[in-house]
């Protein structure tokens, strides 16, 4: 037990200095106000109710939030069909495909958006192939279309993993015990695979949603700083502005937010499992 203890410490010093520690400074800034002299704070709610108050920070919010809904519903819409022939491929097809999901992932999320830049770009490949259909005037980048497209294509991997992976652990033996009851397809899928796959469906949520709500360099990119989300405005706080104090009470709200989003995704997991095990 003392040899595991040894091991694990410079894990647990590592996990303080990176994790706890910014953490820390990001509450103490966030609840106080820097005083004139070095290293002087001074308690304060003041942060927090300038952005309460101010209606262009709540606009950014919700935009932020309703953005990346719109990107989980596209990518479990995009994503469940996906994963779902994935899962009910041969093995070798299978991991054929799953290494052709992940293998954009590789590159650094940067480099890829940024390839979207020149797709969507005036003159770029798909404005030429709208041109083919009369539709070349119309503007691809700088768009929340633009924002939602970049979002979509660097998380729907998640999803289709979480999900490919509960339907892959699910018992066959359920299906064929269905079929042979009578039910049709359609009547398997609604009563058996799709309430077994809900627990990747919910894990793919979180995996999406979180990351989303909080993206600043897809904006950035795609929208062309004409499209503002809350993480703009929090790298717009720190590194132009230098409202460190106003910014990391913005950073303290959306942690907030996401360990609230992530409480709501682990009910309705538990739900979910809970509903199966009271069924069977």
């Amino acid at each position: 037990m003392k040899r595991f203890s040894q091991l694990a410490l410079p894990y647990i010093v590592w996990a303080v200095i990176m994790l706890l520690l910014p953490m820390l400074l990001i509450v103490l800034y966030a609840f106080t106000d820097t005083g004139n002299e070095i290293m002087t704070f001074r308690f304060t709610l003041a942060n927090f109710v300038k952005f309460f108050t101010d209606r262009d920070f709540l606009l950014v919010l919700w935009r932020s939030i309703k953005i990346a809904l719109k990107t989980t519903v596209i990518c479990v819409l995009l994503g469940y069909p996906i994963a779902y022939f994935i899962a009910f491929s041969s093995d070798r097809l299978r991991n054929r495909l799953i290494l052709c999901i992940t293998l954009p992932t590789w590159i650094n999320m940067l480099v890829r958006t940024y390839a979207w830049i020149g797709l969507l770009s005036d003159g770029g490949i798909f404005q030429q192939i709208l041109g083919i259909f009369g539709l070349g005037d119309t503007e691809l980048l700088y768009t929340e279309g633009a924002v939602l497209l970049g979002m979509v294509y660097n998380f729907i991997p998640f999803m289709i993993l979480q999900i490919n992976t509960s339907l892959t652990k699910m018992d066959r033996s359920l299906t064929d015990a269905s079929h042979d009851l009578g039910a049709d397809g359609i009547q398997t899928f609604l009563r058996v695979t799709l309430p077994l796959s809900l627990p990747g469906v919910v894990s793919g949520i979180s995996l999406v949603f979180l990351p989303a709500v909080s993206s600043f360099s897809i904006p950035k990119l795609l929208g062309g700083g004409q499209f503002f989300l809350i993480g703009n405005v929090i790298e717009n706080q720190f590194i132009t502005v230098g409202e460190w104090n106003f910014g990391s009470s913005i950073s303290l709200i959306m942690a907030l937010i996401m360990m609230a989003t992530m409480y709501v995704v682990r009910r309705l997991e538990a739900y979910s499992s809970g509903g199966r095990k009271e069924r069977d």
